[in-house]
Protein backbone atom coordinates (compact mmCIF):
# COMPACT_ATOMS: atom_id res chain seq x y z
CA UNK A 1 0.00 0.00 0.00
CA UNK A 2 1.05 3.58 -0.62
CA UNK A 3 0.54 6.20 2.03
CA UNK A 4 0.40 9.17 -0.34
CA UNK A 5 3.19 10.86 1.59
CA UNK A 6 5.57 12.65 -0.74
CA UNK A 7 9.23 11.68 -0.27
CA UNK A 8 11.37 14.58 0.82
CA UNK A 9 14.28 15.31 -1.50
CA UNK A 10 17.79 15.99 -0.33
CA UNK A 11 19.41 19.33 -1.12
CA UNK A 12 21.39 18.17 -4.16
CA UNK A 13 18.54 16.04 -5.45
CA UNK A 14 16.19 19.03 -5.27
CA UNK A 15 18.73 21.26 -6.99
CA UNK A 16 19.10 18.76 -9.83
CA UNK A 17 15.32 18.50 -10.14
CA UNK A 18 14.98 22.27 -10.42
CA UNK A 19 17.74 22.43 -13.02
CA UNK A 20 15.98 19.75 -15.05
CA UNK A 21 12.62 21.52 -14.81
CA UNK A 22 14.18 24.87 -15.75
CA UNK A 23 16.05 23.33 -18.68
CA UNK A 24 12.84 21.78 -19.98
CA UNK A 25 11.05 25.13 -19.82
CA UNK A 26 14.00 27.07 -21.27
CA UNK A 27 14.20 24.52 -24.10
CA UNK A 28 10.67 25.32 -25.24
CA UNK A 29 10.62 29.08 -24.72
CA UNK A 30 13.04 31.94 -24.32
CA UNK A 31 14.37 32.05 -20.75
CA UNK A 32 13.21 35.67 -20.57
CA UNK A 33 9.62 34.42 -20.89
CA UNK A 34 9.89 31.81 -18.14
CA UNK A 35 9.12 32.98 -14.61
CA UNK A 36 10.25 31.62 -11.27
CA UNK A 37 6.57 30.97 -10.52
CA UNK A 38 6.35 28.67 -13.54
CA UNK A 39 9.48 26.81 -12.52
CA UNK A 40 8.17 26.39 -8.99
CA UNK A 41 4.80 25.16 -10.23
CA UNK A 42 6.37 22.67 -12.63
CA UNK A 43 8.60 21.37 -9.82
CA UNK A 44 5.67 21.11 -7.42
CA UNK A 45 7.15 23.46 -4.84
CA UNK A 46 6.63 27.03 -3.67
CA UNK A 47 8.32 30.09 -5.12
CA UNK A 48 10.24 30.82 -1.87
CA UNK A 49 11.63 27.28 -1.93
CA UNK A 50 13.13 27.87 -5.38
CA UNK A 51 15.00 30.83 -3.91
CA UNK A 52 16.18 28.60 -1.08
CA UNK A 53 18.20 26.59 -3.61
CA UNK A 54 19.05 29.32 -6.13
CA UNK A 55 19.52 33.06 -5.49
CA UNK A 56 17.46 33.89 -8.59
CA UNK A 57 16.62 33.03 -12.16
CA UNK A 58 20.09 34.03 -13.35
CA UNK A 59 21.84 31.41 -11.26
CA UNK A 60 19.25 28.77 -12.17
CA UNK A 61 19.61 29.66 -15.85
CA UNK A 62 23.39 29.33 -15.65
CA UNK A 63 23.06 25.92 -13.98
CA UNK A 64 20.66 24.81 -16.72
CA UNK A 65 23.11 26.03 -19.37
CA UNK A 66 25.89 24.03 -17.72
CA UNK A 67 23.84 20.86 -17.90
CA UNK A 68 22.84 21.57 -21.51
CA UNK A 69 26.44 22.21 -22.57
CA UNK A 70 27.62 19.01 -20.87
CA UNK A 71 24.89 17.09 -22.70
CA UNK A 72 25.74 18.70 -26.03
CA UNK A 73 29.46 18.01 -25.65
CA UNK A 74 28.68 14.37 -24.86
CA UNK A 75 26.91 14.03 -28.21
CA UNK A 76 30.32 14.11 -29.91
CA UNK A 77 31.59 11.08 -27.98
CA UNK A 78 31.59 8.07 -30.31
CA UNK A 79 33.31 4.66 -30.14
CA UNK A 80 36.30 4.37 -32.46
CA UNK A 81 34.73 1.55 -34.43
CA UNK A 82 33.86 1.36 -38.10
CA UNK A 83 34.56 3.83 -40.92
CA UNK A 84 34.91 7.53 -40.16
CA UNK A 85 31.94 8.58 -42.28
CA UNK A 86 29.53 6.35 -40.37
CA UNK A 87 30.90 7.61 -37.05
CA UNK A 88 30.45 11.25 -38.01
CA UNK A 89 26.93 10.54 -39.22
CA UNK A 90 26.00 9.04 -35.85
CA UNK A 91 27.48 12.11 -34.14
CA UNK A 92 25.44 14.45 -36.34
CA UNK A 93 22.25 12.52 -35.63
CA UNK A 94 22.78 12.86 -31.89
CA UNK A 95 23.71 16.53 -32.34
CA UNK A 96 20.48 17.26 -34.21
CA UNK A 97 18.51 15.23 -31.67
CA UNK A 98 19.69 17.78 -29.10
CA UNK A 99 18.93 20.72 -31.40
CA UNK A 100 15.47 19.32 -32.12
CA UNK A 101 14.66 18.75 -28.45
CA UNK A 102 16.13 22.00 -27.10
CA UNK A 103 15.53 24.49 -29.92
CA UNK A 104 15.15 27.81 -28.04
CA UNK A 105 17.72 26.75 -25.44
CA UNK A 106 20.21 25.76 -28.13
CA UNK A 107 19.69 29.08 -29.91
CA UNK A 108 20.19 30.99 -26.66
CA UNK A 109 23.33 29.02 -25.85
CA UNK A 110 24.95 29.45 -29.26
CA UNK A 111 23.97 33.08 -29.67
CA UNK A 112 25.47 34.11 -26.36
CA UNK A 113 22.46 33.79 -24.12
CA UNK A 114 19.22 35.78 -23.90
CA UNK A 115 18.89 39.04 -22.03
CA UNK A 116 18.07 37.33 -18.74
CA UNK A 117 17.96 40.26 -16.40
CA UNK A 118 18.17 41.00 -12.72
CA UNK A 119 16.58 44.24 -11.58
CA UNK A 120 16.18 45.33 -15.19
CA UNK A 121 19.87 45.08 -16.07
CA UNK A 122 21.39 42.51 -18.36
CA UNK A 123 23.83 40.25 -16.54
CA UNK A 124 27.33 40.48 -18.03
CA UNK A 125 28.38 37.53 -15.85
CA UNK A 126 25.74 35.38 -17.55
CA UNK A 127 27.01 36.38 -20.99
CA UNK A 128 30.55 35.54 -19.89
CA UNK A 129 29.41 32.20 -18.47
CA UNK A 130 27.49 31.38 -21.65
CA UNK A 131 30.47 32.18 -23.86
CA UNK A 132 32.72 29.98 -21.72
CA UNK A 133 30.25 27.09 -21.93
CA UNK A 134 29.97 27.40 -25.72
CA UNK A 135 33.76 27.41 -25.99
CA UNK A 136 33.91 24.27 -23.84
CA UNK A 137 31.45 22.48 -26.14
CA UNK A 138 33.47 23.50 -29.20
CA UNK A 139 36.70 22.34 -27.61
CA UNK A 140 35.18 19.01 -26.59
CA UNK A 141 33.94 18.49 -30.15
CA UNK A 142 37.36 19.45 -31.54
CA UNK A 143 39.18 16.97 -29.30
CA UNK A 144 36.75 14.19 -30.19
CA UNK A 145 37.13 14.71 -33.95
CA UNK A 146 40.92 14.72 -33.67
CA UNK A 147 40.77 11.48 -31.70
CA UNK A 148 38.80 9.83 -34.53
CA UNK A 149 41.51 10.96 -36.94
CA UNK A 150 44.19 9.54 -34.66
CA UNK A 151 45.89 12.93 -34.30
CA UNK A 152 47.17 14.43 -31.04
CA UNK A 153 49.28 17.28 -32.45
CA UNK A 154 47.28 18.61 -35.40
CA UNK A 155 48.97 20.65 -38.13
CA UNK A 156 47.54 24.14 -38.66
CA UNK A 157 45.52 23.18 -41.73
CA UNK A 158 43.81 20.31 -39.92
CA UNK A 159 42.94 22.54 -36.97
CA UNK A 160 41.42 25.02 -39.42
CA UNK A 161 39.36 22.28 -41.09
CA UNK A 162 38.01 20.80 -37.86
CA UNK A 163 37.20 24.10 -36.18
CA UNK A 164 35.59 25.45 -39.36
CA UNK A 165 33.45 22.33 -39.60
CA UNK A 166 32.28 22.65 -36.00
CA UNK A 167 31.28 26.27 -36.67
CA UNK A 168 29.49 25.14 -39.83
CA UNK A 169 27.51 22.54 -37.86
CA UNK A 170 26.44 25.22 -35.38
CA UNK A 171 25.33 27.73 -38.01
CA UNK A 172 23.55 25.02 -40.02
CA UNK A 173 21.60 23.93 -36.95
CA UNK A 174 20.62 27.51 -36.09
CA UNK A 175 19.42 28.20 -39.64
CA UNK A 176 17.52 24.89 -39.69
CA UNK A 177 15.67 25.87 -36.50
CA UNK A 178 14.29 28.92 -38.29
CA UNK A 179 11.47 27.12 -40.05
CA UNK A 180 13.02 23.64 -40.44
CA UNK A 181 12.61 23.96 -44.19
CA UNK A 182 15.14 21.25 -45.05
CA UNK A 183 14.75 17.67 -43.76
CA UNK A 184 17.19 17.23 -40.90
CA UNK A 185 18.34 13.84 -42.24
CA UNK A 186 19.59 15.59 -45.37
CA UNK A 187 21.47 18.16 -43.31
CA UNK A 188 23.05 15.47 -41.14
CA UNK A 189 24.41 13.71 -44.25
CA UNK A 190 25.39 17.01 -45.83
CA UNK A 191 27.45 18.02 -42.80
CA UNK A 192 29.33 14.71 -42.89
CA UNK A 193 30.10 15.36 -46.56
CA UNK A 194 31.03 18.96 -45.73
CA UNK A 195 33.76 17.62 -43.45
CA UNK A 196 35.16 15.47 -46.25
CA UNK A 197 34.96 18.38 -48.70
CA UNK A 198 36.76 20.79 -46.38
CA UNK A 199 39.46 18.21 -45.73
CA UNK A 200 39.81 17.42 -49.45
CA UNK A 201 40.25 21.07 -50.42
CA UNK A 202 42.92 21.46 -47.75
CA UNK A 203 44.60 18.23 -48.85
CA UNK A 204 44.82 19.55 -52.40
CA UNK A 205 47.19 22.24 -51.14
CA UNK A 206 49.14 20.35 -48.49
CA UNK A 207 50.75 16.89 -48.63
CA UNK A 208 50.56 16.39 -44.87
CA UNK A 209 46.80 16.90 -45.04
CA UNK A 210 46.62 14.62 -48.05
CA UNK A 211 48.33 11.83 -46.11
CA UNK A 212 45.98 12.30 -43.17
CA UNK A 213 42.98 12.19 -45.47
CA UNK A 214 44.16 9.02 -47.18
CA UNK A 215 44.50 7.33 -43.82
CA UNK A 216 41.07 8.49 -42.68
CA UNK A 217 39.33 7.32 -45.85
CA UNK A 218 41.12 4.04 -46.51
CA UNK A 219 38.44 1.94 -44.79
CA UNK A 220 35.44 3.80 -46.21
CA UNK A 221 32.92 1.40 -47.81
CA UNK A 222 31.57 1.87 -51.31
CA UNK A 223 28.12 2.63 -49.89
CA UNK A 224 29.32 5.05 -47.22
CA UNK A 225 28.59 8.80 -47.07
CA UNK A 226 31.99 9.83 -48.44
CA UNK A 227 31.76 7.49 -51.43
CA UNK A 228 28.24 8.77 -52.01
CA UNK A 229 29.61 12.32 -52.17
CA UNK A 230 32.28 11.35 -54.70
CA UNK A 231 29.63 9.73 -56.88
CA UNK A 232 27.46 12.83 -56.80
CA UNK A 233 30.39 15.11 -57.65
CA UNK A 234 31.41 12.93 -60.58
CA UNK A 235 27.84 12.94 -61.86
CA UNK A 236 27.77 16.72 -61.56
CA UNK A 237 31.05 17.08 -63.44
CA UNK A 238 29.81 14.91 -66.30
Amino acid sequence: MTTGVRRRMGVEERRQQLIGVALELFSRRSPDDVSIDEIASAAGISRPLVYHYFPGKLSLYEAALQRASDDLAARFVEPHEGPLGARLLRVMRRYFDFVDEHGPGFSALMRGGPAVSAGGACSMSTISTTNALVDSVRQAAYVQILSHLGVTDPPPRLELVVRSWISLAESTALIWLDGRRIPREELESQLVNDFAALAAVSAAYDEEMAELLRGALKDEPADGPFAHLVGRLLALAS
